[in-house]
């Protein structure tokens, strides 16, 4: 598989948890609306990441990767960067909370989220998504047969 179909596999995916989330604020399901808004920044940014021809290791937030290549990707990407990797930063620091509570509290996670803040995660999930679509937008050459 190429780093253009990877892409394109990571960005529909993120796609569909970005639907998900939808469903789980649509339900009062705050925490979760978190924890799925950050699932949809992190496949995001590594569609755009592969887009780019950047492998990236097994680490949630992709933010500092950004910004080393950000040179690489298209212009109007590029003036995003700096917002794009503090979303991703901020969003991984409650990666783990918003699913499973805060210990040292010992407060379960549903009780950790409110309605503003689960909102607030999900807007900044779809702009993620929304500028992480352009390896999408771009088109193949056709072959001559």
């Amino acid at each position: 598989m190429t780093n253009a179909d990877m892409a394109k596999a990571y960005l529909l995916q993120a796609g569909e948890i970005l639907e998900e989330a939808k469903e789980l604020k649509r339900r009062g399901v705050w925490n979760l609306v978190v924890r799925r808004s950050q699932e949809v920044v992190e496949l995001s940014l590594k569609s755009a990441l592969r887009g780019i021809g950047i492998e990236t290791q097994k680490v949630h937030d992709v933010g500092s990767l950004l910004r080393i290549h950000q040179e690489k990707f298209p212009v109007p990407f590029r003036r995003q960067v700096g917002k794009l990797a503090a979303i991703s930063r901020r969003l991984r620091m409650e990666r783990e909370i918003s699913f499973y509570g805060d210990e040292e509290t010992e407060t379960a996670p549903q009780d950790l989220y409110s309605g503003e803040d689960a909102e607030g995660y999900l807007k900044e999930a779809a702009y993620v998504f929304a500028q992480c679509r352009w390896p999408l937008k771009r088109r193949r050459p056709r072959r001559e047969d």
